[in-house]
């Protein structure tokens, strides 16, 4: 059998793997300067590395993990632990609903949803957005205690407005980059832009609107845990309060009910994601 021969070696195009580090690669710079910003902030900050490493810092943090040990296990205050789970669960649930109905809301004024979408209220509405997200769940609720009081309403509607800013600006992106084809034929068609929305983008881009939600789900969760530090309810209440009185061992039960609670709402979560994309 004859052999088959392929192009003359000289003939075959060889191309260089990139350098390591050009004067044109714009990621290698922007690299560059992440690293030196690194390297600046270990240098500028007062880090006490030796003391924290020390023998006496270890036992240190030894002692005060034992104090957790036993846990108060109570029926009493396990009832009350659970009110206060109920109430941060209710707190995420509520505050993560707003957020997508006001997200999309405001997604819908925040996007471009064709080529020849004016889009007049995209920038400032996006502004908004960014205004939202940019002060974190804990500040909020410190504000809205002022008018809202003590307790979960507080509490909630910080995740809110906070939350808010996040899903809107993940919905806008996701509907500007729906695909634009059955959208189209529906203008074509003379469809009015509401039904055009409702027919042909949402029903591309709805699996990936809940999956959004589900994931702000799991932070909020985590988030809703610690308002109460503030005083706006839930476990984290419970927390501040009885880690002030140094009660470490209804502290530890109410760290466990945290714990316990955000591992219940992750796998929730998950298995959610896991069916709307199959």
């Amino acid at each position: 059998m004859k052999p088959v021969s392929g192009p003359p070696a000289a003939n075959v195009p060889y191309k260089l793997p990139p350098p390591l580090f050009g004067a044109r690669c714009k990621a290698c710079w922007f690299g560059l300067g992440l690293l030196v910003l690194v390297v600046a902030s270990f240098w500028s900050l007062d880090l006490q590395w030796r003391a924290f490493l020390s023998l006496d810092a270890a036992a240190s943090m030894a002692r005060f993990v034992g104090e957790f040990f036993p846990p108060d296990l109570s029926a009493p205050f396990v009832r009350k632990v659970l009110v206060g789970a109920a109430e941060t669960l209710a707190m995420s649930a509520l505050g993560t609903l707003l957020a997508a109905v006001f997200g999309l809301l405001l997604a819908l004024s925040a996007s471009r949803t064709h080529a020849g979408d004016r889009a007049h209220a995209r920038a400032p509405v996006r502004l908004l957005l960014n205004a939202l997200r940019a002060i974190p769940e804990l500040v909020w609720a410190a504000l809205l205690l002022i008018s809202a009081g003590l307790g979960p309403l507080a509490g909630t509607l910080a995740l809110a407005l906070h939350t808010t800013g996040v899903l809107g600006r993940l919905f806008a992106e996701a509907i500007e980059n729906a695909p634009t084809g059955p959208a189209f034929a529906l203008r074509a068609q003379g469809v009015p832009a509401g039904r055009v929305f409702l027919y042909a983008t949402l029903p591309q881009v709805l699996p990936q609107l809940m999956s959004y939600t589900l994931y702000r789900w799991e932070n909020n969760i985590r988030a809703a845990a610690i308002l109460g530090v503030v005083g706006a309810g839930g476990l984290g209440q419970l927390l501040a309060f009885h880690m002030g009185l140094f009660q470490m061992g209804k502290t530890a039960t109410v760290l466990a009910a945290m714990l316990l609670l955000v591992a219940l709402v992750d796998a929730f979560s998950y298995a959610a994601r896991r069916v709307m994309t199959r």
